[in-house]
């Protein structure tokens, strides 16, 4: 296994101290390839995981969003009454687990033609989106200055 030195970045960034172990954990996960999904950008803020879930039905599937972490479940209903000569779909049950970043939800999930499309999107509360910073020079006061100085004169 690969052993990554974060300290450069360390010297310059704050709050990344989870990097390492999301990192490590990507690395170190189980990837048995069932079922098969792409993740798709749609925009800036917006991506779609596409599952192949052929012979699961809505009632099959659970998805789970618990903090950053998305889990996809899938166990097929028995369908005893039937008898295979040859049964190449697989069906056997599935967990596949998604990292999510800070403020990704999911937005929707639905199941089409055998294959479930999971919608998420970004949403930066407001108070974390980019915000200009006035500059005054030393001689302006501030308005809490200006109060501060209201009230010693009354």
């Amino acid at each position: 296994m690969a052993t990554f030195d974060f300290t450069p970045m360390f010297r310059s960034t704050i709050g990344f101290d989870t990097l390492p172990t999301l990192l490590s954990a990507a690395l170190e996960r189980e990837d048995v390839g069932y079922p098969p999904y792409n993740i798709e950008k749609l925009g800036d803020d917006r991506y779609r995981i596409v599952m192949a879930v052929a012979g699961f039905g809505q009632n099959d599937i659970e998805i789970v969003q618990k903090s950053n972490r998305l889990t996809v479940h899938g166990r097929v209903s028995d369908t005893g009454d039937r008898a295979y000569l040859y049964r190449g779909i697989a069906g056997r049950a599935f967990s596949r687990d998604f990292d999510l970043a800070d403020h990704v939800e999911v937005v929707e999930a639905s199941i089409d033609q055998g294959l479930l499309a999971i919608t998420l999107k970004r949403e930066l509360p407001e108070a974390l989106k980019p915000r200009q910073i006035m500059v005054r020079s030393a001689e302006t006061k501030s308005i809490t200055d200006a109060s501060r100085d209201s009230s010693r004169a009354a």
